[in-house]
């Protein structure tokens, strides 16, 4: 009970930090006076310190850029490119993962072996190689971004699910399916796919910080999102030339990216301890069907 507690209350403060953060991110426009991405006063308004005015009274909390621009603002116009990179790479991911895992479990034979050498080859190469690869491949956008995180981040997922798939392929539900004439692809997706997703979607609830963590480090390379679109790592990038007379410019979307990757981690995990503590619903229902029937009689 002690230590059930305090996990309970982080996983609270974890979804409760990533809703604000994606509801504050859908405002943005609304947060100042103005636009986030308008340029201010460059000259009166460049690189203020946080909770600070400028020459036209407006009020910074974390301070302004070196093109005057209010850094809560731009901050989090920039959540939304970063929140939905890191979402839709890890849901296009896991679902790609799983439809691979969910074939090779099933068919097992030639196709099995084929999707898991490849599966092996690229799980063999660093992510960040292939991610740089695919990149260098394309001109760097954001759909190229989304479509390079799901292409190179689907094999823990498809090597997961095709071991769920292949323990399921004997336990009894499935065999009763097959007894009453179902057939295999009904079988598949109806029946051992639905009991075979907890492992996928743990692996993709923790995708989504590595997703974020890893747009971030390709925007600040300069291979993401492209100014003068706002994320969070084109945003520490722009201020590492000025790292050392104002921090902050660098220092508010670091911790963003810090803060939101440590939530969507918490998350993962309590998906994870969820999905542990619970049988799959057809295991449960046979378990219930068998019991009622009493003891085997020999």
């Amino acid at each position: 009970m002690t230590t059930a507690a305090p996990t309970r209350i982080s996983t609270r403060v974890a979804v409760a930090v990533v809703v604000i953060a994606s509801l504050a991110s859908m405002i943005a426009p609304l947060v100042g006076a103005r636009a986030p991405a308008a340029i201010g006063d460059v000259v009166g308004a460049r690189l203020l310190a946080p909770f600070s005015h400028d020459p036209a009274g407006g009020f910074h909390l974390f301070g302004t850029d070196r093109l005057g621009r209010d850094l809560l603002a731009r901050t989090l116009l920039a959540g939304r490119v970063s929140l939905a990179v890191g979402i839709a790479g890890a849901l296009l991911a896991g679902a790609l993962g799983t439809v691979v895992g969910a074939v090779a479990g099933w068919r097992r034979g030639v196709p099995d072996r084929l999707l898991m050498a490849l599966t092996d080859a690229l799980l063999a190469i660093p992510r960040l190689v292939l991610l740089l690869l695919c990149v260098a491949l394309w001109e760097p956008s954001l759909r190229t971004v989304v479509i390079v995180l799901a292409a190179t981040g689907w094999m823990g997922v498809a090597r997961l699910t095709r071991a769920e798939v292949v323990a399921a392929r004997g336990r009894p539900y499935v065999d009763a399916a097959r007894a009453l004439g179902a057939r295999a692809r009904r079988t598949l997706w109806r029946h051992v796919l639905p009991n075979a997703l907890g492992p996928a979607l743990v692996a993709t609830a923790m995708g989504v910080g590595s997703a974020i963590m890893l747009e971030a480090g390709l925007s600040f390379l300069g291979l993401g999102v492209q100014p003068p679109a706002a994320s969070w790592g084109n945003m520490i990038a722009a201020g590492r030339d000025v790292v050392v007379t104002a921090p902050w410019v660098s220092l508010v979307p670091g911790l963003a990216v810090v803060i939101v990757t440590m939530c969507a981690t918490i998350i993962g995990d309590a998906v994870r301890d969820r999905l542990a503590g619970k049988r799959p619903l057809a295991a449960q229902r046979t378990r219930i069907v068998t019991t009622s029937r009493g003891p085997a009689v020999n």
